[in-house]
């Protein structure tokens, strides 16, 4: 363990668009705040080739770009962004405990978290091929389904998410192919419904998927199986989306904040406050239905604003800053 304990203002757990606009406004707001970039700087959006549907962008943007600019707006109003990742917290008490790296002890007023989500994948070697190069794999219909108009995709998933995604592609793509690995979905009847009725929906039940094919660039077409029959045959599409759900980044929180069935934190409704004082929460940490940069940015604004406010309160000297709001 550390010698010294550090004590601070206002941290922030995570980057990504909802850490750094936290970070942009809790130092606007002279919350001096320190952010822990965490395992994958920049977050999700770090994997994601184009960005179009971020206001402010109209030539849109690479996921990784914008993240540097993001982070370089948080600095210049002296965000003190630093390299490593949060291990525990202890929140059990009035002075919220964290842990970095295992080793490093810091005391802070006020706890942001912006940990996120991470979408799950199939873990095939040639999916992980093409969703590192950026050429055909996603795991958000919403963010990348534009760049496959008027083209033939695949789409891995069975719960309402899945068919959700399924019937926003097929508004886009000429045809959508839905692997569902059992009999039948594990969605609501009446999203079943509506991707069944979708006459360029074409759903493969008892199906699953065994290489992205592709040419060593882009996507070019998925080898799949029937698990009942083990026959294979092969579907030529120029993009591969899995819908299997995202796993919240926030294990390391479960024993001191309320979190839901699935692991999000689960916060005042309209606010971004936890069950614990002083703690707060923004993007996909706690978001389960929207799951955007926009959205995520959003809430990170609230949570420095709700940090600042709750600092004005325990703390006379602090004053709420004015130019937090322009």
């Amino acid at each position: 363990m550390s010698e010294t304990i550090e004590k601070i203002k206002c941290l922030i757990i995570g980057s990504g668009p909802a850490g750094y606009t936290a970070a942009i406004y809790a130092a606007r707001a002279n919350m001096k705040p320190v952010l822990y970039q965490g395992t994958q700087p920049g977050g999700q959006l770090t994997t994601t080739n184009e960005v179009e549907n971020f206001p402010g962008y109209p030539e849109g943007i690479t996921g990784p770009a914008m993240m540097i600019e993001l982070q370089q707006q948080a600095e210049r109003f002296e965000t003190d962004v630093r390299d490593g990742w949060v291990t525990k917290v202890d929140f059990s008490g009035d002075v919220h405990k964290v842990w970095v790296n295992e080793t490093k002890e810091i005391h802070c007023d006020t706890v942001i978290i912006s940990t996120g989500a991470s979408a799950k994948y199939l873990g095939l070697d040639s999916e992980q091929k093409y969703l590192k190069l950026g050429g055909g794999v996603s795991a958000c219909a919403v963010c990348d389904g534009f760049f496959y108009r008027n083209q033939e995709v695949v789409i891995v998933g069975a719960g309402d998410s899945a068919c959700e995604e399924a019937h926003y592609l097929s508004k886009l793509c000429k045809k959508v192919t839905m692997l569902v690995r059992r009999d039948e979905f594990r969605a609501s009847k009446i999203m079943a419904a509506r991707v069944k009725k979708t006459e360029n929906i074409e759903i493969l039940f008892n199906t699953e998927t065994d290489e992205v094919l592709g040419d060593g660039q882009v996507v070019t077409g998925v080898r799949v199986f029937n698990n009942q029959t083990n026959e294979k045959h092969e579907i030529p599409a120029t993009g591969f989306f899995v819908a299997i759900g995202h796993k919240p980044n926030t294990d390391i929180f479960k024993d001191f904040l309320n979190l839901d069935e699935t692991g999000y934190i689960i916060n005042v409704p309209g606010t971004s406050k936890t069950n614990v004082e002083g703690v707060f929460v923004s993007g996909d940490a706690a978001d389960h239905v929207y799951r955007q940069a926009v959205t995520a940015a959003g809430t990170g604004c609230m949570a420095a604003l709700d940090a600042e406010r709750w600092l004005a309160a325990k703390d006379a000297d602090f004053e709420v800053s004015t130019s937090t709001y322009n």
